[in-house]
């Protein structure tokens, strides 16, 4: 027994130092969503990384982003969002139970993901402090930035910084960056039609930026036009 006392000491030690770290990246990370509940993030993890990727093409290259306030974005674009990204926006608590078994259900059918399921607060957690890679150690931690958001901010704050922080295009960011890059107006001024072909560019802006007449943009457009007009929006 006096062989292993040592080891299991050892194991102790190493345990106790795992769970003071895992502690201390929870508190750096409720540090963040604490400050942002008044302070408006200019700069998030996604941001950051498609800098560097811009930036290996050519050095002098920037982002386009500059944050407005909630009332300065068309009603228009808030619905058309909450239609395209989270239809249950208002009614769940940072996680769409519902919605994550239907993108199961859909993609055990097509067998290949196709739907993540993700919620709108989910999402801006993933894109403030995260990286895009799919393991179950960044889902979870996704998951628990997710509930400190749904705890201290409000839904139209989570929406305003959603909105002010998505990823849009190739280097574009938020939607005044993305309301002049496609259409040359503020993020005000967007009506239905373009706020729903924004919002269907959303799971692949990149993408979409790079081939702007696909069909099926045209198509989910058309579809997030019918059904953004009977959304609420905070």
């Amino acid at each position: 027994m006096s062989r292993l006392a040592a080891p299991l000491r050892m194991l102790g030690w190493l345990g106790a130092l795992a769970l003071v770290v895992l502690l201390a990246i929870q508190l750096w990370f409720l540090g963040w969503v604490t400050f942002w509940t008044w302070q408006n993030p200019q700069r998030t993890a996604f941001m950051a990384r498609e800098l560097v990727r811009l930036r290996a093409a050519d050095p002098r290259a920037t982002l386009q982003h500059q944050w407005v306030s909630y009332d300065r974005i068309a009603p228009a674009l808030k619905r058309a969002v909450i239609a395209a990204e989270d239809a249950r926006f208002l009614a769940h608590d940072g996680v769409d139970w519902e919605a994550l078994g239907k993108a199961y259900d859909d993609n055990q059918k097509r067998g290949r993901i196709v739907h993540g399921g993700s919620t709108i607060s989910q999402q801006l957690a993933k894109n403030l402090l995260l990286s895009p890679q799919r393991s179950l150690p960044r889902k979870a931690q996704e998951l628990l930035i997710t509930w400190m958001i749904e705890a201290l901010w409000s839904k139209r704050r989570i929406l305003e910084v959603y909105l002010n922080v998505a990823e849009w295009g190739v280097g574009v960011f938020g939607a005044e960056a993305a309301a002049r890059h496609y259409y040359g107006i503020p993020a005000a001024q967007l009506g239905p039609e373009a706020s729903a072909r924004l919002a269907a560019m959303l799971p692949r802006p990149r993408y979409f930026d790079r081939n702007r007449g696909v069909p099926f943009l045209d198509e989910r457009a058309d579809s997030i036009l019918r059904t953004a007009p009977q959304v609420v929006i905070p």
